[in-house]
């Protein structure tokens, strides 16, 4: 599983709708076709380093969790 944040709203399988901007941990094949869609970015699952806006995990500029000088 990956957690990925949506950059456009997305209804799941279970038909639970996301709003963009929303975090959600998808499976590899999910996470490809919602790539391939456009509805997350390249960079925002499996590790990656979009950290344009993103203040999770993998984020160097803004991550305010554990290990940041404000915790």
């Amino acid at each position: 599983m990956v957690y990925v944040k949506l950059e456009s709203d997305w209804t799941d399988g279970d038909g639970i709708a996301h709003v963009a901007g929303e975090s959600v941990d998808v499976d590899a094949a999910t996470l490809a076709s919602l790539q391939a869609e456009g509805i997350v970015s390249e960079g925002s699952g499996g590790g990656g380093k979009d950290t344009s806006e993103w203040a999770g995990p993998g984020s160097t500029t803004a991550w305010a969790g554990p290990g940041s000088a404000g915790v």
